[in-house]
């Protein structure tokens, strides 16, 4: 798929962009039955809730690296269909990095917890900014189940560290983010949909408020001339190059 000069003209100007319909729904349905059936097993490596707010909560929140986990995941991973796509936006050849996101990310109702607003550059060691994410919704994805939210434009905004704080989330408390998040956006997403988005663009999801679990699928591609920086765990992984 290649896309037109609007939506790249879009995601220049916002930071990410939504193809909506992008996966068929079969396709979709074979990568969330497999997803299910290793949340279910609770098979490492995984994340917690816990982890990420630094609380008691062993609530599954990510399967990490599932790359490796089934042919299903990787096929999607690797997909020609979106390499057109990835290639316009990152001007470059994408290059399928490992080390980061790479996982099927849940909410589950009842103990999830909310995603701060974030840059996902935050923990990434890359010679520049040329990353982005894919995001492909196994469900629906809605304000109460905890859909993405993103801050138009902040891909292209420079922020002085002390907007952030310790564990690099993007403060509201402050009078000058609060006044940025309240231009924030937000679309429902439903299966087969997918959204990229820009490194440094602001993002954010609620706790899941529903009765069911909210599951989605996320990686990140570089540019192929934007290297990992040595030593670091953006170098510690194997990468794919998707010509």
């Amino acid at each position: 798929m290649k896309l037109t000069e609007e939506q790249i003209a879009a995601f220049r100007r916002d930071g990410f962009l939504l193809l909506r319909g992008f996966t068929e729904a079969s396709r979709v349905a074979a990568i969330r039955t497999a997803a299910l059936e290793q949340i279910a097993e609770r098979m490492p490596p995984v994340e917690t809730e816990g982890e990420y707010a630094g609380a008691d909560n062993p609530t599954l929140r990510r399967l990490r690296q599932v790359y490796g986990r089934d042919p299903r995941f990787r096929a999607w991973m690797t997909d020609p269909a979106i390499r057109p796509a990835l290639a316009q936006l990152l001007g470059e050849t994408p290059v399928l990095t490992l080390a980061h996101h790479n996982s099927i990310m849940t909410k589950m109702p009842g103990r999830s917890t909310e995603t701060c607003w974030h840059q996902d550059r935050r923990y990434w060691h890359f010679e520049n900014d040329n990353l982005l994410s894919v995001w492909l919704a196994l469900g629906e994805e809605t304000a109460e189940n905890g859909v993405l939210e993103f801050i138009p434009g902040s891909h292209r905004l420079d922020f002085a560290p002390e907007r952030f704080d310790a564990k690099t989330c993007f403060r509201p408390d402050l009078d000058e983010n609060a006044q940025l998040i309240a231009t924030k956006t937000r679309f429902d997403l439903y299966a087969g949909d997918v959204v990229l988005f820009h490194c440094r663009t602001l993002h954010h999801a609620d706790a899941n408020r529903s009765q069911e679990p909210k599951i989605a699928f996320v990686y990140t591609v570089r540019g192929m001339e934007n290297h990992a920086l040595s030593g670091t765990r953006s170098d510690a992984y194997p990468e794919i190059v998707l010509t």
